[in-house]
């Protein structure tokens, strides 16, 4: 077990920086991506480190201060706590690193890292090396990169090579140094448009194996409940974290409005109207019991994780599904505000309509999104699972 102090509270520094992310929040979505001094800032204060191992001056920060961390970034902006959330959360894989090759790529504290999980690009086996070629969509906050990552099959002698004993094609994330990665501009979206997460690409570039790594083959070298925890679970996690985020910040914004804004040839404002008054509780209840039902499911997880030994497949399966949960009601909740607030949240400089875009951008995101129910159903139903990436 790691003798890393947890002196460093990262959802008190996040709170520190919630005015600056509010009154940015039009310049970062203009900008298409986490400006470079604010991700600097974010760094520098330790936002990034989180889940990074202490023995690389990482905080190894609990699931739920991550949580609650990218939730409170969220709810002044969710594009900024998506891109820390993407930089804290790929961290995760320098536990699996070698000493040697974690050193290089995490020495610097204020090191930014992100990537792309999906296997988007082929890595053919040379040797004690791979030639690694691809392009990869949704490389958010790449910009603001040292090191980026990327997904990619395994290909020996010109063949997907099978994990041994499987028949299941081996996959592994690839660390680029940033000199060696082209970032296309292809980010023009509805939603979450601060992110920048535009597509980037290698072509036939040389990386040791042990600049690699694989989430279901590799085992953490860390000795910490941290790495024990599920990292898909994780990956989810912060995913809902920041959808959960958001959404408490639209319901804040239509709180605000409501208590000013009238509706033409109306002396009420919308909050002394009974079906807004209705609706908003029932908007509240939801959001309420999306995160109750989270962090419940997270905490038990941690409670296993301490604990010698594996956590079961269905306590996996719960807690993915608390956080797909957490992400469509979060979704739904901005719709509902978007609707409530009229004409008004139609324009695209009324925050309710940033959130609403932001909502169901996030929606999208393989961890959280519609088909990971078919993924728990299956282990509700007893039907034999593939739990590898649960």
């Amino acid at each position: 077990m790691s003798n890393q102090t947890h002196s460093f509270d990262p959802v008190s520094t996040a709170a520190s920086f919630t005015k600056e992310i509010r009154e940015r929040a039009e310049e970062v979505e203009a900008a298409r991506r986490l400006p470079a001094d604010l991700a600097k800032k974010l760094a520098e204060a330790g936002i990034f480190r989180m889940i990074t191992p202490a023995y690389l001056g990482g905080y190894e920060s609990t699931p739920r201060q991550v949580t609650e961390t990218l939730e409170k970034l969220a709810i002044a902006d969710a594009s900024v706590g998506w891109c820390s959330m993407i930089a804290a959360t790929t961290a995760i894989n320098a536990a699996y690193l070698n000493k040697e090759t974690a050193r290089e790529v995490y020495g610097d504290p204020n090191v930014i890292t992100g990537g792309v999980l999906a296997p988007m690009g082929k890595a053919e086996i040379d040797g004690d090396d791979f030639i690694v070629s691809g392009r990869w969509q949704w490389g958010s906050g790449t910009a603001n990169c040292d090191w980026i990552c990327g997904g990619c099959f395994v290909f020996e002698n010109g063949d997907r090579k099978l994990i041994e004993n499987t028949e299941i094609h081996e996959t592994r994330m690839m660390y680029f140094p940033k000199k060696d990665v082209n970032l296309i501009d292809t980010w023009h979206v509805a939603g979450l448009k601060g992110t920048g997460s535009g597509d980037f690409s290698v072509e036939n570039i040389r990386i040791p194996r042990s600049s690699s790594v694989s989430l279901v083959i590799d085992k953490p070298i860390v000795d910490n409940p941290l790495y024990k925890f599920p990292p898909f679970g994780l990956l989810a996690l912060g995913t809902s974290s920041v959808m959960m985020g958001n959404a408490r910040g639209a319901l804040d914004a239509f709180i605000e409005l409501a208590g000013s804004k009238k509706n033409q040839g109306s002396r009420r404002t919308l909050a002394e109207r009974q079906v807004v008054q209705a609706e908003t509780a029932k908007a509240e209840a939801a959001w309420r019991s999306a995160r109750s039902f989270l962090y419940a499911e997270l905490d038990k997880t941690w409670e296993v994780a301490k604990k010698e030994g594996s956590i079961p497949l269905e306590a996996r399966a719960d807690l993915r599904l608390a956080c797909t949960n957490m992400t469509r009601v979060a979704a739904d909740v901005c719709r509902q505000v978007y609707d409530l607030g009229g004409g008004a949240a139609l324009y695209s400089n009324n925050e309710l309509q940033r959130r609403f875009r932001d909502a169901h951008a996030g929606t999208q995101h393989a961890t959280t999104a519609p088909a990971t129910y078919e993924l728990t159903g299956r282990v509700l139903f007893g039907l034999p699972t593939d739990g590898r990436m649960v």
